[in-house]
């Protein structure tokens, strides 16, 4: 009897572990085929639709806690639905607000994917997100000092490399996250991972120097500090801390000796002088970067409406705004400029409170956290509204600030 039913529970398991199975590769997918958009629909648009419908049938249930991402993601999308009433007839801007509508599900995926078996699924997703890292690092690297001959071109754009994206900066944006988690295995791993992860670490660095793009170099300093720090304060040996001071020194040298190294190309010395001012001509000017912004928000004030997705630079000025706070009062009037506003902060403010909650996916929360914080940062200085990493990113945090409730709840008031 006891062997019957021995018997019966393995013949159980067995279908539930190879769905569990197809459901890491999956996720997998997802986050390597995000290194892969250059157009849309997008290899990750793909991917994500199978995804989505393979955990919707198999099973993905949403939390409470996860309630606030869907009631503000909603009201974004809401108010670039109604936006977009004024210039229906425009059919780049419809496509726009149906790829914003499911990116904005593709968020609210992660977050309620990650309700069961947490830690696995994570490590699935963040293993597809670095090896995607990885391949878009090494085709911009080999493209920029063209190592595929002709076809180098197709992976540069104006001198800089953009890999397997449209945009230099996209990719620069996109490489934080995997670079990232690369510097976490050099803080908190062994020796012979913190070994692996350095290596990975300089070939992420250098693809992410090669795009020259000033908000990833920028937004990368950050959140790697943010992550030390963050590591720093939650060890709990004293040899601990010393090992994450030893390697962010070794870690600063060497790489000060990447970027010296790569500065001694002539064509990258050249680019680097031009790319690290402050008054390119873009900028600067009545419309220039800055200048369109008082002008937006001025402009945005008369039309709680919004003017529209895609309007900013067809029917008032000359470039986007370049500034995803304004994009999304531009393109989404008062309710989706407001929604993005609070989901921003109250994602930033809810999400320091998890910092110190002990759970097995604690350093990689860590390394997510670091990274949207970067990323809101640079959304204040160029459009990220479009990123499908930036939508993967927010829903991991939401997704692990709801399954880690109860350790938070175990911390001493102190901390």
């Amino acid at each position: 009897m006891m062997g019957m039913q021995t018997t019966a529970a393995v013949t159980v398991a067995a279908p539930r572990l190879a769905i569990e199975t197809l459901r890491g590769v999956l996720l997998w997918l997802m986050g390597f085929a995000g290194a892969f958009v250059f157009i849309e629909p997008s290899p990750y648009e793909v991917t994500g639709v199978v995804a989505i419908a393979i955990f919707a049938l198999t099973g993905l249930a949403l939390r409470a806690a996860l309630v606030p991402l869907l009631l503000l993601l909603v009201f974004l999308n809401v108010g670039y639905a109604t936006a977009m009433l004024q210039v229906v007839d425009q059919g780049k801007v419809v496509t726009w607000v149906l790829v914003s509508a499911y990116l904005a599900l593709t968020a609210i995926v992660y977050a309620a994917m990650l309700g069961a078996n947490t830690q696995a699924r994570l490590s699935w997703l963040m293993r597809g997100c670095l090896a995607a890292g990885l391949i878009a690092s090494l085709v911009a690297i080999a493209a920029y000092f063209r190592l595929f001959g002709g076809l180098s071109d197709l992976f540069l754009l104006y001198g800089r490399a953009r890999g397997t994206f449209n945009d230099p900066n996209v990719l620069g944006a996109f490489l934080v996250l995997p670079a990232l988690l690369a510097f976490q295995r050099m803080l908190a791993g062994r020796l012979s991972t913190a070994m692996g992860g350095g290596v990975l670490l300089l070939i992420l660095l250098a693809a992410l120097f090669l795009s020259f793009s000033r908000a990833a170099w920028g937004q990368f300093a950050f959140a790697a500090l943010l992550l030390m720090g963050m590591t720093f304060a939650v060890s709990r040996a004293p040899s601990e801390r010393l090992r994450i001071a030893l390697i962010a020194t070794v870690g600063t040298v060497v790489a000060l000796l990447l970027v010296a190294a790569l500065l001694s190309v002539g064509q990258v010395a050249d680019l680097f002088k031009e790319r690290a001012t402050f008054d390119q001509n873009y900028d600067l000017g009545h419309l220039g970067r800055f200048g369109r912004y008082i002008l937006g928000f001025d402009l945005m004030l008369d039309r709680p409406l919004g003017i529209g997705a895609l309007q900013f630079s067809k029917s008032y000025f000359r470039e986007d705004p370049h500034n995803t706070f304004l994009n999304t009062f531009m393109s989404g009037g008062w309710l989706g400029g407001f929604a993005y506003l609070t989901l921003t902060l109250v994602t930033a403010v809810r999400g320091f409170r998890f910092v110190f909650a002990r759970t097995p996916w604690q350093p990689t929360y860590h390394v997510v956290y670091a990274t949207f914080l970067g990323v809101a940062g640079e959304s204040a200085i160029i459009d990220i509204d479009h990123w499908r990493h930036y939508f993967l990113i927010l829903g991991v945090l939401w997704g692990l600030m709801a399954v880690s409730r109860p350790a938070l709840a175990r911390l001493p008031a102190r901390a």
